[in-house]
């Protein structure tokens, strides 16, 4: 007998709950758009320019909580500004030590100067830690760079959710295509508003973890749009929003495995991917959770304001009647 996690022919009225959950989304969209324009994102280097350097300890060697304070005080003794002196994790738990120099300069032609900082703090940590410490990761972003990495972000963000919006469109009708394209910008507005309030470093990976997202809720929204259109061709007398109902209970316990089984490979790589991969495992975990929620509660109500056609062959009729003999 095969394990289900969610018992076959549950009958859970999803709809009946459709305005309770839409009002809680629309707090948590103006919430985290008001947290935007006031807090601000925590922006990378990736965005800002600066200089990152990590490092680790000798061979045999391992750094202790002085080693940190002797890091932190020699870095600020170059006077180069915001600078951010921490220990992190790598994935195979090893310990390390980065230092981050924020936007050393703010002119286009800084990019040297940015450089000949990445010598400088290099030198420095040797000085301070050893020179049997190993340089591991040496990021140098000017702010060129920095601005059209910025330009970039958004473009990749804008255009997926236009790609999204004319596949859906063409895959279905243009009355699935707006729920669907809300829930993906409702999906995205919260990450973007946890990560404002939370403070976690936004990145060009956290970028990356927001296409994921996209892909994943459209992934779990196309499954349900299409159990929805194939029990309104099948039950043509029953109520919309019973063939709604019926449609996400028949594909709950897809919904429910799938996204618990996504679960466990990002929260271990949240627990055990060091300090390097947080943010964006924890991004994804966010992204899973409110891509579901909003599949379920926002992309499939919708098609109750939009006018959803009954039955798609009701247009190939007429060809269909004057092809037969």
């Amino acid at each position: 007998m095969a394990f289900q996690l969610i018992p076959s022919g549950t009958k859970i009225d999803f709809v009946q709950y459709r305005s309770i959950a839409q009002g809680i989304s629309a707090l948590l969209i103006i919430g985290s758009i008001a947290a935007f324009f006031t807090i601000g994102l925590n922006f990378g280097i990736d965005f800002r320019g600066g200089v990152t350097v990590e490092v680790g300890p000798g061979e045999g060697e391992a750094f202790t909580r002085q080693s940190l304070t002797d890091a932190r005080s020699a870095i600020e003794k170059l006077d180069l500004g915001q600078v951010q002196v921490q220990n992190i994790s790598t994935p195979g738990g090893e310990q390390g030590i980065v230092a981050i120099i924020e936007a050393v300069t703010g002119t286009d032609d800084d990019d040297q100067r940015q450089n000949e900082v990445a010598t400088q703090v290099q030198n420095t940590l040797r000085e301070a830690l050893g020179d049997t410490i190993s340089i591991r990761r040496v990021d140098v972003v000017g702010p060129t760079v920095s601005g059209e990495l910025v330009q970039a972000g958004v473009t990749a963000l804008l255009v997926a959710i236009g790609l999204m919006l004319a596949y859906i469109w063409f895959r279905f009708e243009w009355q699935f295509s707006i729920g669907a394209i809300l829930a993906l910008t409702h999906d995205v507005i919260l990450t973007i508003g946890v990560f404002t309030v939370t403070q976690l470093e936004f990145s060009l990976a956290i970028i990356a973890a927001l296409l994921t997202i996209i892909g994943y809720s459209m992934n779990d929204t196309v499954v349900i749009y299409d159990r929805i259109r194939e029990n309104l061709r099948k039950f043509k007398k029953m109520d919309l929003k019973d063939v709604i109902n019926l449609s996400v209970n028949q594909t709950l316990g897809r919904t429910i495995m799938t996204s618990l089984t996504t679960l466990l490979a990002v929260v271990s790589l949240f627990v055990f991917g060091g300090d390097v991969l947080r943010g964006f495992s924890f991004a994804l975990i966010w992204g899973v959770i409110v891509g579901t929620y909003s599949t379920v509660y926002i992309a499939s109500p919708l098609l109750l304001s939009t006018g959803v056609k009954r039955d798609w062959s009701e247009n190939r009729a007429p060809d269909l009647a004057e092809a037969r003999p």
